[in-house]
């Protein structure tokens, strides 16, 4: 059960490995792009190019959804990067369902893991498998692995290699289970719990008031989805990627903008100005500054 390009990792690893997969559910075709086409999710595509059958479904308690789940028989349900499941679909396997989760549980339970670890600044996530359980991302654990968080990452790149590390992970857990050798971890007790909520376009908008350091991250987390974004002359900017900066123009309060206007772009934070480096205006692609400049003012 997966959606986007970080399950269909999985997906591909397990049917390279020779696992039996008896069905793939995923999210019903939207509508997307300019032209508002019908658009497969790319589990999907991969399953249908690999001739597994695709569900569907609008809602996980419709009873034709659960009739046709149910006819599989499946062992074992494995979720990556899906919707929270009700317990009549988590349940329902004989040795139950787990899930693939992108941080090192207890920490980062939430939709956005990857983000939120790197927008926190920190140095290190990884990814857990768990079995699911009524409460979200609170399951017995299986295994997990940790990765390095780089200073230059950004959540793309970071993504990248979790969906990677992830699928392994994934394969790991199902042939440990077809063995029947594999660990039911409670998840450890922590003093505090850091959560991943899913990011909404409020969420995005840059805080200038904030350290040069906090503002990096931050950005460095949103890129390059969902993207931070703040107001220049009452135009919004997304802001791909900037840079610490030494150079101080001008007396200026958070949020003020210095431009050259030819390759540099300034923004002060707190605590220093921050360069910069990638940037996408209203209608337009996205570019660096440099680029943008040369047909283009702030």
């Amino acid at each position: 059960m997966g959606t986007p390009d970080f399950a269909v990792a999985s997906l591909s690893k397990l049917l390279e490995d020779g696992c039996q997969v008896v069905a793939v559910v995923t999210a019903p075709d939207r509508p997307s792009g300019r032209g508002q086409q019908l658009t497969e999710s790319p589990v999907k595509r991969a399953a249908v190019a690999a001739g597994i059958p695709v569900l569907q479904p609008e809602k996980l308690r419709d009873p034709d959804f659960l009739e046709k789940l149910q006819s599989y028989q499946a062992d074992l349900q494995v979720v990556v990067a899906f919707r929270m499941l009700p317990e009549v679909v988590w349940a329902m396997p004989r040795i139950g369902t787990f899930n693939l989760h992108a941080s090192l549980l207890p920490q980062y339970r939430g939709a956005a893991p990857i983000n939120w670890a790197v927008i926190n600044g920190e140095k290190e996530t990884g990814a857990t498998t768990f079995f699911i359980e009524k409460e979200i991302d609170t399951g017995q654990m299986i295994f997990q692995e940790t990765e390095p968080i780089h200073p230059d990452d950004s959540a793309g790149t970071l993504h990248d290699r979790l969906m990677e590390k992830g699928a392994a992970l994934v394969l790991k857990t199902v042939r440990a289970i077809e063995a029947g050798e594999y660990p039911r971890k409670p998840q450890p007790q922590v003093g505090e719990l850091k959560l991943a909520p899913k990011i909404h376009r409020e969420t995005c908008e840059i805080n200038w008031f904030q350290p040069a350091k906090a503002v990096r991250n931050f950005v460095r987390g949103m890129s390059p989805y969902p993207t931070a974004w703040t107001k220049i002359n009452n135009k919004i900017y997304k802001i791909y990627a900037v840079s610490f900066s030494d150079h101080s123009p001008i007396p200026a309060e958070p949020g003020e903008a210095w431009s050259d206007g030819k390759k540099t772009l300034l923004i002060k934070a707190a605590d220093g100005w921050l360069s910069v480096d990638e940037l996408q205006a209203e209608g337009k692609r996205k570019m660096t500054v440099e680029e943008y400049f040369r047909g283009n003012k702030i």
